[in-house]
């Protein structure tokens, strides 16, 4: 195992020292540099990446050990959860995750566009496949660790993109369109007042990312 460290305050580096982990200690400057780096320090011919709030399922942790390398990487489905229940808008996200080590790379994926190195996706250079069973994500233990990222994620954005009124009301125009989109065909409405309040401000946030921007 590697761990790549961004100085974190509690006993993480030690914790996965005590296991065995190869342990990296660095300032963080940035997520697409963060991971750069940490594929740069892997010499294994295969990689598995998993963050420190995602978990793989029994079903994903078999199919990891049983994949049978044939393809160039493997495509995982990943399940996020809010205040500890799992959303329908945020389930069976696709994501590359175990790849051959020197068959991929990563790219920033801004969810307003733009040049901001957030949402970072990793990209294969060969042949994808798919494993069975669930990531689990537990980025937002409650509400405020959620508005929190949301205010960070949409700061971040706001300093990649051109400011320009009219595509802060362009946005604001496209909000409602976007809420009934997730509430009807991402399954937020049958999630009850958490996956309402998600799906709100998940269509609200190119708009933030927007005004924010023209604030800068």
């Amino acid at each position: 195992m590697l761990v790549v460290d961004h100085e974190s305050s509690d006993r993480t580096a030690a914790i996965a020292q005590e296991h065995g982990a190869r342990v990296i200690v660095r300032p963080f400057d940035g997520f697409v540099n963060a991971r750069r780096f940490a594929l740069s320090q892997v010499w294994t011919p295969w990689t598995l990446m998993i963050d420190a709030d995602e978990r793989p399922d029994d079903a994903l942790r078999e199919a990891i050990v049983l994949a049978d390398g044939e393809a160039e990487g493997y495509v995982v489905a990943r399940t996020t959860y809010y205040c500890e229940k799992p959303l329908r808008m945020w389930s069976n996200e696709p994501l590359l995750r175990l790849f051959r080590t020197d068959r991929a790379h990563v790219e920033a994926a801004p969810a307003a566009g733009g040049g901001a190195q957030l949402h970072e996706r990793w990209v294969c250079d060969g042949r994808t496949a798919r494993l069975n069973g669930t990531l689990e994500h537990y980025s937002y233990p409650d509400a405020a660790a959620y508005r929190s990222k949301y205010s960070a994620y949409t700061s971040i954005e706001a300093r990649g993109v051109h400011a320009s009124v009219p595509a802060v009301l362009l946005q604001m125009l496209l909000v409602p369109l976007r809420f009934v989109n997730l509430l009807l065909r991402r399954g937020a409405l049958l999630d009850g007042p958490a996956g309402w309040e998600i799906a709100w401000f998940s269509a609200l946030y190119p708009a933030v990312v927007a005004w924010k921007s023209i604030r800068s």
